[in-house]
């Protein structure tokens, strides 16, 4: 009896053990190795449905559109993708905080570690080349271009910027334009101010702004890149655009007296910003002109998604925008696009995804809700406000020049290291020091 009673004990820790292990066995995958446990789950999803075979399988977008306006968007292109697509299930994989730092930490995190999500959100030009494509980290998408019919519906200089050696690599979502300067049209109105189109006569706007205690240009430079994109824009003015591209092709250098002017202008401009620019972010700066703080930011159009979204503004009657001084004619872009990673588990799928993206009815369902404007030359035009409307005539025959505080015009080390001169300059305004911090880092260009 009692060799039994042993017996049947040990029967049922044995059992109890086998449980405990199943139960760890399923979700140990799920909650180790990242800081974003939906992307892992969305992953064993994807790997567990790739390998039954079966016509259903799971898409993880990975993103850091998780505030104003973009998420609005991204659940929508989400819904519509479902819609069109019910045997595939999309993954919200975005991943918030720090304008897309935190994402793009977690990203290299997976890309290194052979872990890559089916896709994600990375800006055209340097950005995706230098940090993925040189790496051999993406597939080539010529095909989804020629099988589309996409090579005249988006701009070649479009096109140019997410190629490689002649290979496409990511497929455009929206375009941005980073040299707008937006402003609260009553202050205007009240003070008789003229639209500033050069830099000199945005200093006589901000004199008359000051003297009659309003900040004449809100700054949130809690994240560094706010400050980068003003001198961007200063340089695109002072240099023009072929000299723009010249300065990040390393045939000017730094050191060019109009890079010195133009850094000297940028200083002259600092000295009409908000003194709390350091505590508060871009949204918190653009609030300051909702709420007549300020006068007019400087900010990608993705503020107009802000403006008009979640502060109930109204385009040309509570805010208006102009280009930013000294660079009428000519277009800051910046390009959220996606690609195909090598290694993920179910490429055709993927696909399906991207081709979903370069449709003019994704595109539309979009960047109405983004504040951005579609990629393609041909979307329906009836579908975007008054901005929308000027922002793609604008596109359509300006001159484009790639940002350098959004990742498109420089690599990445060089970006991370111009951001910390320019958050330098910003503090000790020395003109010298700028521009020896951005020489010896060019050649990271």
């Amino acid at each position: 009896m009692r060799k039994l009673y042993s017996f049947l004990v040990l029967l049922a820790l044995v059992l109890v053990i086998a449980a405990c292990s199943s139960d760890t066995g399923d979700n140990g995958d799920t909650n180790s190795g990242s800081d974003n446990n939906e992307a892992n789950t969305n992953e064993s999803d994807s790997t567990a449905d790739s390998s039954d075979g079966g016509e259903e399988g799971v898409v993880e977008i990975f993103s850091w559109w998780t505030g104003a306006g973009e998420e609005d968007g991204l659940l929508a292109l989400i819904d519509l993708f479902t819609e069109q697509h019910p045997e595939i299930t999309v993954e919200n994989a975005a991943v918030a905080g720090g304008a897309g730092t935190n994402a793009k930490a977690v990203l290299t995190t997976r890309m290194q570690g052979n872990d890559p999500p089916s896709t994600f959100q990375v800006h055209g030009g340097e950005e995706l080349n230098q940090s993925w494509v040189i790496a051999d980290k993406m597939e080539p998408l010529n095909d989804l271009y020629e099988e589309n019919d996409w090579m005249d519906k988006f701009p070649q200089d479009l096109i140019d910027l997410v190629s490689h050696e002649g290979d496409i690599y990511s497929v455009p979502v929206n375009i941005h334009r980073g040299n707008v300067m937006f402003y609260n049209m009553e202050i205007f109105e009240e003070h008789n101010l003229e639209i500033p189109t050069t830099i000199d006569e945005f200093f006589e706007v901000a004199e008359t702004l000051e003297a009659a205690g309003i900040v004449p240009l809100a700054l949130g430079d809690k994240e560094s890149w706010t400050a980068t994109q003003i001198f961007e824009n200063v340089l695109a003015a002072e240099l023009g655009v072929d000299g723009y591209a010249q300065l990040f092709s390393g045939e000017i250098d730094f050191e060019d007296d109009r890079v010195v002017a133009a850094a000297e202008k940028f200083g002259k401009i600092l000295d009409y910003i908000n003194e709390d620019h350091a505590s508060r972010n871009w949204q918190d700066s653009a609030q300051l002109v909702a709420e007549g703080e300020a006068a007019m930011t400087n900010m990608g159009d993705w503020a107009k998604g802000y403006f008009s979204n979640d502060l109930d503004l109204e385009t040309n009657v509570d805010f208006g925008y102009f280009p930013f001084p000294g660079t009428e004619g000519s277009f800051a872009v910046i390009t959220d696009t996606f690609g195909l990673p090598k290694g993920v588990d179910n490429p055709e799928q993927v696909k399906t995804f991207l081709t979903f993206l370069g449709t003019p009815e994704a595109q539309d369902v979009f960047n109405p809700l983004k504040g951005s404007i579609p990629a393609r030359v041909d979307a329906d035009m009836d579908k975007y406000d008054d901005y929308g409307k000027d922002a793609m005539a604008d596109f359509q025959k300006d001159d484009l020049f790639p940002s350098l505080a959004h990742g498109s015009a420089a690599s990445e080390g060089f970006l991370t290291k111009a951001n910390q001169a320019v958050n330098i300059f910003v503090t000790q305004r020395d003109v010298d020091n700028l521009i020896s911090a951005l020489q010896n880092a060019a050649p990271e260009m």
